[in-house]
């Protein structure tokens, strides 16, 4: 996970406990290696938070590719779709 993803657990987690419960969230993991220490670092912050999946994580390991920013681009967009149809 990186820092900056950390910070912001560390920092929000126990304010947003009772707040965001049910919220829908999607992960990008640009990974060096394969990226499941990454996804397997934010998950159970998330179902502690209760937060709900609307895709599974987009891994982009290697070089960045089109194909990676394609997948990124139909995760926000499942997401923005979601909250405006009040699926989420």
């Amino acid at each position: 996970m990186s820092g900056a993803l950390k910070h912001f657990f560390d920092t929000v987690y126990y304010d947003c406990l009772e707040h965001t419960r049910g919220r829908p969230y999607g992960l990008f993991v640009r990974a060096g290696n394969n990226g499941t220490g990454a996804v397997r670092a934010v998950e159970p912050l998330v179902t502690g938070l209760g937060w709900k999946a609307v895709a599974p994580p987009v891994v982009a390991t290697g070089d960045l590719t089109d194909a990676h920013l394609e997948a990124c681009r139909e995760l926000g967009m499942t997401l923005a779709a979601g909250l405006e149809l009040g699926i989420y």
